[in-house]
């Protein structure tokens, strides 16, 4: 239960007749539930600004999948990402992003997440890597990551790429309604790894975005029902379950202080998406 009294975010429109979704945020709101402030909701404009974005980051992930290939280095996998986000008028927001030096994450195996690219690291039969990355096109920011195997991997890896997917998925179905609750995400993929002998990472999350790279409200994939931010129509949001064969705890490479890796240094997956929360439920608008 969240018993914690939060502080009152949500604010009327002035000289506008009160709305479905004011009655929805100010009953949570008097129960003490953390909502979203007026900021976090979109505008159609800026709804569709985001859209275009995620156009170019799928098709971005689309084209890692078409040459990802057994020798090819990550540097190689950053080098497609770059050329083909700049020839479409648009900027990997990674690259510069709090001095990191390249324009996507490659995760290679053990490697949670922010893995750099670099020449050194070569793909081999039976790795599997995330490739994350994130489009700004005239301001707006998409985001999303994929999981690729190398050729054919062990029967416990390929499980643990299909559960992390299954872990979005859920999460994704959890939201088929809007005023959920962030903690209801957590709780429904935190089970579904559980249940698979795998574990969430909890010191990492999923997050507001669109205007900005990283916005309100965090994600986080374990949790309770009812707890954590109300998610209402306009909200758009990733969700980005990293799944740990082994322990969910991590540790930052020190040499680099980007890259994370798992604890025990057993394997690790990961699949994001960009979701906008409408009155229907969430529609994916990025893959």
């Amino acid at each position: 239960m969240n018993s914690k009294k939060t502080k009152n975010k949500w604010t009327l429109l002035p000289g506008q007749p009160l709305t479905e979704m004011d009655k929805r945020i100010l009953a949570a709101q008097d129960r003490g539930k953390l909502v979203p402030t007026r900021s976090l909701i979109k505008t159609p404009e800026q709804i569709e600004g985001i859209r275009a974005a995620g156009v170019i980051n799928t098709a971005i992930l689309d084209l890692v999948g078409e040459r990802i290939h057994e020798g090819m280095s990550t540097l190689e996998i950053d080098k497609l990402v770059y050329d083909y986000t700049i020839s479409h008028g648009a900027t990997p927001a990674c690259l510069g992003y709090e001095g990191f030096p390249k324009s996507c994450c490659t995760s290679i195996n053990e490697v949670v997440c922010h893995g750099i690219p670099n020449e050194l690291d070569i793909l081999e039969e039976g790795d599997i890597i995330n490739v994350d990355c994130t489009t700004i096109l005239n301001g707006y920011y998409a985001d999303a990551s994929r999981m690729y195997v190398i050729g054919k991997t062990t029967p416990r890896k390929q499980k643990l790429v299909d559960v992390a997917w299954e872990c979005l998925k859920i999460g994704e179905e959890i939201c088929s309604k809007p005023y959920v609750y962030v903690g209801d995400i957590g709780n429904a993929i935190a089970k579904h790894a559980h249940a698979n002998g795998f574990r969430v990472v909890r010191d990492l999350c999923g997050h507001g975005v669109g205007l900005e790279f990283h916005e309100e409200p965090d994600v986080e994939h374990y949790g309770h029902k009812g707890t954590g931010m109300l998610l209402v129509p306009g909200m758009v949001f990733t969700i980005e379950p990293m799944i740990n064969m082994g322990t969910w705890q991590v540790f930052c490479d020190e040499e680099d202080g980007w890259t994370v890796v798992s604890e025990d240094e057993m394997p690790s997956a990961q699949w994001e998406h960009t979701f906008v929360m409408t009155d229907n439920g969430v529609e994916v608008l990025t893959h």
